[in-house]
C-alpha cells in the first residue's frame, strides 16, 4: 500500500462524512438553530462562560480533546497490522467518536453548559449521577497525575523544547488580550504568536534548556511540582479567555503545521506502508480483540471528550451551529492525524532507523525491529520514539534539518499534553463543584478551593511513592475505564434521543458495541489482576465495573418505566 493512496483515502472520507452524515446530525437529529441563545452568552461570567470564536472554540477544543491519545494509540496498534488500525480509526471516528462528541457537546449546550455527568441527573436519576461523576473524578485524576509525570519526562528527554513551551504562556496571554481588550479577529494577531514561537524552537534546538537535581529531586520531579503549581493550579483558575484558549488557539495553528509538514512530505517521499496489513498473533501481545478499541481510543471515541465537549466547550460555544464543526469535525481531525501517526510509524519509520546495535535499517526490518514483541514497542518512549522518528524522517523529504524537524515534533508533543492537562484540571474542578453542591457542600464552589482539592489530590497520588510516578500503578485501569465511560455517554445521549422522540440507533448500536467490546476487555484485565495478586488493580478495578453495571441497569429500567408510561 502506497501511504499517498491511504492519507487521500482517509481525507476524502472525513469530508464527505463531515458534509453528510455530520449535516444530518446537525440538521435533522440535533436541528441546530443559529438563533437560540447559548450559555455562552446567557449565563456570561468573564470566567468560564465566554463567547467564542468558532475558530479559536474549534483550536481549544481539539488540543484539548487530542493530547498524546491519537499518537501513542496508534503507534501501538500497528503491532496486530496497519489494517485494523486504519479501518477501526477511520470508522470508528465518523460513526462512534463524532457522534459521541457532537452528541455530549448538544446536550450540555441545551442545559446551560452542565456537565455529561451532572446532566445523569435530570435524564435518569440522582443516583446515577453519584455514580457516574465518581467515576469521571477518578478518571481526570488519572489523567492530572500521569500527564503532569509525562510532560515532565519530555522535558527531560527534549531539553531542545522547554524554551519554546514557556514562552507560549506570554504569547497567548498577549493574543488573548489582543482579541478580547482590543477587539482584534484572531487570525493575523495568533500567525504573529506561531511565528514568534517557531523562533523560540529554532533557538530551543541550539540552546536546550536542561533541569538539574536538587537534593533528593530529580528534574522530572521538579518539573512536575512546577507543572501542578502553573499549569494545574494558575491556569485553571485564571478566566478561560485569558490564556488556556489563546494558548489552544496557537497550538491549533501547530497541529495544522505538523499535518501539512507530514502530509507534505508523504507527497514527496511517497513510501510505502512496509508494516504487514494483520499479524494474528505477535509475541506477547494480548488478544487484538476486544484490545485494539481499547488501545485505539482517541482517533477513534474517547470517553475523555464527553467530559471536555459538555465541560469547557459547551460555555464557550457562541452560536448553536458551530457545534457541528467544533464536536462532529474536530473529532474527525483527530481521526486524521491518528491516520497520519499510522502512516509515520509504518511508511515513514522504515526511510531511515537505527538499530540497537547501531547500524540504519530501511524498509520492514526496520518495522520489525522497533516492533520485535509488545515488551518492546509498549513503553511510553518507545511509542513516541515511532511517531518521532517516522515524522521525523518525512518531514526531512522537505530538506529540513533533522534537528529543526525533531525540535518542532517535540514542541508539537508537549504543547498537547500541556493542553490536555490544563483542560483536565478546569473540568476536575467542574466536577469537584457541581458534585458538592449536589450534597450541599458550599465550600468548594469557590473555584480556588476546588481547583486546589483538584490538583493537590493528583499530586498527592503522583508523588505518594516518593518518585512522582505513583499513578502508574493505576494508569492500567485507565483504557477500559475511557472507553467504558464513553459507552456510558452514548447510553445517556440513548436516553436523550428516547425522551426527545428521536432516532435512537445512531447512538444505541456504537453504546452496544462499545459496553460489549470493553466491558469484556475490563473482564479480562480483572482475571489478569487476580491471577497475578494485583490487588489493588483487582479491587479499583472489579467496583468500578460494578458501578458501570449499577449505572446501565437503571438507565435500562428508567427508558422501560418512560416507553410503558
Amino acid at each position: 500500500m502506497n501511504s499517498v493512496i491511504l492519507a487521500l483515502f482517509t481525507f476524502v472520507a472525513y469530508i464527505v462524512a463531515y458534509h453528510t452524515y455530520g449535516r444530518y446530525l446537525a440538521k435533522r437529529i440535533f436541528k441546530l438553530d443559529s438563533n437560540a441563545v447559548t450559555p455562552a452568552y446567557e449565563l456570561r461570567d468573564n470566567q468560564d462562560y465566554v463567547p467564542a470564536d468558532k475558530e479559536v472554540l474549534f483550536g481549544h477544543h481539539f488540543t484539548s480533546i487530542a493530547g498524546l491519545g491519537p499518537i501513542v494509540g496508534p503507534a501501538i496498534a500497528v503491532i496486530w497490522g496497519w489494517v485494523p488500525a486504519v479501518l477501526w480509526v477511520i470508522f470508528g471516528s465518523i460513526f462512534f467518536g463524532a457522534v459521541h462528541d457532537f452528541g455530549s457537546l448538544v446536550l450540555s449546550m441545551r442545559a446551560k453548559g452542565r456537565s455529561i455527568g451532572d446532566l445523569t441527573a435530570d435524564l435518569i436519576n440522582p443516583r446515577v449521577r453519584t455514580l457516574f461523576m465518581i467515576i469521571i473524578f477518578f478518571e481526570l485524576l488519572l489523567v492530572i497525575a500521569v500527564f503532569a509525570m509525562i510532560i515532565a519526562l519530555l522535558f527531560d528527554m527534549y531539553p531542545q523544547s522547554v524554551l519554546s513551551i514557556w514562552c507560549q504562556i506570554p504569547l497567548a496571554i498577549w493574543l488573548g488580550w489582543i482579541v478580547y481588550k482590543k477587539g482584534k479577529k484572531p487570525f493575523w494577531p495568533s500567525i504573529v504568536a506561531v511565528t514568534v514561537l517557531y523562533i523560540t524552537i529554532v533557538i530551543g534546538s541550539y540552546f536546550p534548556i536542561q533541569m538539574p537535581a536538587i537534593g533528593m529531586l530529580t528534574p522530572v520531579m521538579i518539573w512536575m511540582i512546577i507543572l501542578f503549581v502553573v499549569n494545574s493550579f494558575i491556569t485553571s483558575t485564571l478566566p478561560v479567555h485569558v490564556l488556556l484558549q489563546p494558548r489552544d488557539y496557537i497550538n491549533s495553528h501547530q497541529l495544522f503545521i505538523i499535518l501539512i509538514l507530514i502530509c507534505i512530505g508523504v507527497f514527496i517521499g511517497h513510501p510505502p506502508v512496509i508494516a504487514p496489513g494483520f499479524v494474528s498473533s505477535p509475541e506477547g501481545a494480548p488478544p487484538i480483540l476486544p484490545f485494539l478499541f481499547v488501545i485505539i481510543a482517541c482517533g477513534a471515541i474517547s470517553g475523555f471528550h464527553s467530559i471536555v465537549s459538555s465541560g469547557t466547550s459547551a460555555k464557550q460555544i457562541s452560536c448553536e451551529t458551530d457545534a457541528q464543526a467544533v464536536g462532529y469535525g474536530s473529532m474527525l481531525l483527530e481521526g486524521a492525524l491518528a491516520i497520519l501517526v499510522i502512516i509515520s510509524v509504518t511508511a515513514g519509520i522504515g526511510m531511515k532507523y537505527i538499530g540497537s546495535d547501531g547500524s540504519i535499517l530501511t524498509g520492514r526490518s526496520a518495522f520489525a525491529e522497533h516492533y520485535s514483541n509488545w515488551a518492546a514497542a509498549d513503553g511510553l518512549s518507545s511509542k513516541i520514539n515511532a511517531f518521532i522518528i517516522g515524522s521525523a524522517n518525512l518531514i526531512e523529504s522537505l530538506r529540513i534539518p533533522v534537528n529543526i524537524g525533531l525540535t518542532i515534533i517535540g514542541v508539537f508533543l508537549v504543547s498537547f499534553a500541556s493542553t490536555t492537562l490544563d483542560t483536565a484540571t478546569r473540568l476536575q474542578r467542574y466536577i469537584v463543584s457541581e458534585f458538592s453542591s449536589a450534597q450541599n457542600i458550599t465550600f468548594f464552589k469557590n473555584r480556588y478551593a476546588a481547583t486546589a482539592f483538584a490538583t493537590l489530590t493528583a499530586a498527592g497520588l503522583a508523588f505518594y511513592d516518593g518518585t512522582g510516578k505513583g499513578a502508574l500503578k493505576l494508569w492500567p485501569l485507565f483504557g477500559t475505564i475511557n472507553q467504558l465511560l464513553a459507552a456510558l455517554a452514548l447510553l445517556l445521549l440513548t436516553v436523550y434521543f428516547v425522551r426527545s422522540k428521536k432516532p435512537v440507533l445512531i447512538s444505541l448500536l456504537p453504546f452496544l458495541f462499545m459496553v460489549f467490546i470493553t466491558g469484556w476487555a475490563m473482564i479480562l484485565n480483572i482475571g489478569k489482576y487476580y491471577s497475578t495478586q494485583n490487588w489493588l488493580l483487582f479491587g479499583i478495578g472489579t467496583i468500578v465495573f460494578i458501578l458501570e453495571i449499577w449505572m446501565i441497569v437503571e438507565s435500562v429500567f428508567v427508558l422501560r418505566d418512560f416507553k410503558t408510561g
